[in-house]
This record gives structure tokens, sequence and C-alpha cells, in this order.
């Protein structure tokens, strides 16, 4: 993991806004701080916003040196970082949104210090992408094989099509802005931390986890079945709710529906009725 001391320079974090209540937003896999920019902006009028790069991303300052894979090799190590900012930057009872991966980051670092976070609110989140008795995630063993076999032999060609599958394609300047993010990625990266996300299981600590949840899905997901959902509400301990935009598709709500995902987001944290 990230030296503490220097954690909020290295992640690029930066604060917006002012109050007693926080929010933080962490980024998904190739992405950066940048696919929270449509939403960033109306938080900051109510409260503290918290963002801020992985070390993955290519948005940080030699990137390429900060990722060991050996570190990364689980999302252990990153739920470790997110308390280190935290701490380091003295916010507590946060309300954690978290893309994709970091939505299971989240739900770690909860299991670790669970004074850190009032609630976590889960985008796209999956516990296991793989396929088991009983139990959909979305890809077959192979799929996933095939992922990684294209990463490894060209990995911007790859960006590029990925791309265009997990972005509501309706909105073609969001999938543009996606790829250019994926590219920064360096393919050293991607390969490694590719598969932490998709081999990852953690379907056992949901049993675990008591931070209450709001679990928010699209339309259709490519990468995470609306099914995963349901299931993680099922499985959490803490009192958990669905909530599915439908007015787009794909894994990025924040960046092709984030007035819609501003809505929940606005109910979560008091600006709007229940």
């Amino acid at each position: 993991m990230v030296d503490n001391r220097r954690l909020s320079a290295t992640l690029n974090a930066k604060i917006v806004g002012s109050g007693n209540e926080a929010v933080v937003l962490a980024h998904g896999f190739g992405g950066d701080q940048s696919v929270w920019d449509k939403i960033v902006p109306f938080l900051a009028q109510h409260l503290k916003v918290l963002v801020y790069d992985w070390p993955f991303s290519g948005a940080i300052k030699d990137g390429l040196n900060l990722f060991e894979p050996h570190k990364y090799s689980s999302y252990e190590g990153f739920a470790n970082d997110l308390i280190g900012l935290l701490d380091e930057l003295d916010l507590k009872s946060v309300v954690f949104v978290g893309h994709s991966m970091s939505a299971m980051i989240g739900c770690i670092a909860s299991l670790k210090r669970p004074e850190l976070f009032k609630r976590l609110v889960l985008i796209g989140a999956s516990p296991r992408y793989i396929n088991t008795e009983g139990y959909e995630g979305g890809f077959e063993k192979s799929d996933i094989e095939q992922i990684l076999s294209n990463i490894e032999s060209n990995y911007y060609n790859w960006a590029s099509h990925f791309a265009s599958l997990v972005v509501d394609t309706a909105d073609p300047l969001s999938v543009t802005n996606f790829e250019k993010c994926l590219t920064r990625m360096k393919p050293d990266v991607a390969l490694p931390l590719a598969k932490t996300v998709f081999y990852s299981d953690e379907r056992e600590i949901l049993d675990r986890v008591t931070i209450p949840c709001t679990i928010i899905q699209t339309n259709s997901d490519i990468v995470v079945p609306n099914s995963v959902g349901f299931y993680m509400q099922k499985r959490i301990k803490g009192e958990s709710t669905v909530e599915i935009i439908s007015s787009t598709n794909g894994h990025f709500p924040m960046l092709t529906a984030h007035l819609e995902l501003l809505e929940v987001l606005g109910v979560v944290l008091g600006f709007y009725p229940s």
C-alpha cells in the first residue's frame, strides 16, 4: 500500500465544498476522479466532497512505479489505502460512494473501521464476476481468460472495445472520455489489476457488512447483472436497498445518467424527500 504520510498528495486527493458531512467518491477499474466531474459541483454545494485517484490510475504521476502488483493482489491493499487516506484527512462517518471494484473495497474497509463510514453507496458492485453453482456473476471462467488474453496481447485495442461495451453508446462523448481514461492506464498495470478484479470473490464478507448500503444498478449492465445487486441486498447484514436507474444502460451512470444518479444520492444524503 502507499505510504500513509503522503497518501493525499500521492493519490491526487482533493476536497471541495464544505460542511460537517462528507462524501467520498471512489472510481473503479481504468478510471480516475474525472468520472465524477458531472456530479461533484452539485454535491459540493451541500457538503464536503473527497475525490482521489487509485494508484493504478493513469492520472497518477509515475503510476507504473507506484502500482506494485503484489501489494494489490487483492482488495485488501486498496482498503488499507482508503482507511489511511480518511485518517490522514481526519474524516469520519462519511458516505462512501464506490463504483465497480471500489464498492467492494468500501465494504472491506467498513469491516476494518466501521466508525469511518455512515453509509455505503455501491454503484455497479459485484462480489464475484465468475458464474458458479447457484450464483450468476455474469461471466464464465473462459470469458475472463479471453479478456485477460486480449489485454495482454493488445491492450489499447481491447480498451477501445471495452469502453464501447461498458458505457452507454447513446452517449458517445462519455464512451470517448472513458476510453481516454483506460488508455492512460499502463498495460503493465492493467493486466495484474484485471486479474485482481475479475478473479475476486468477496461473497463471504457480505454477511459481515453492517453499515447501511444503497446498491445502484443501471437498466442493463454487461459487467454486472441486476441479479447481483439483489443477491448482495439479501446477503448484506445491514439495512440495504437496490435502486435501478432505468434511463441508461451500461456500467457508468455517473457519466450517462448523472441527473438520475444525483436524485438517488440526494435521497441518501438528505437533499430530497424520500
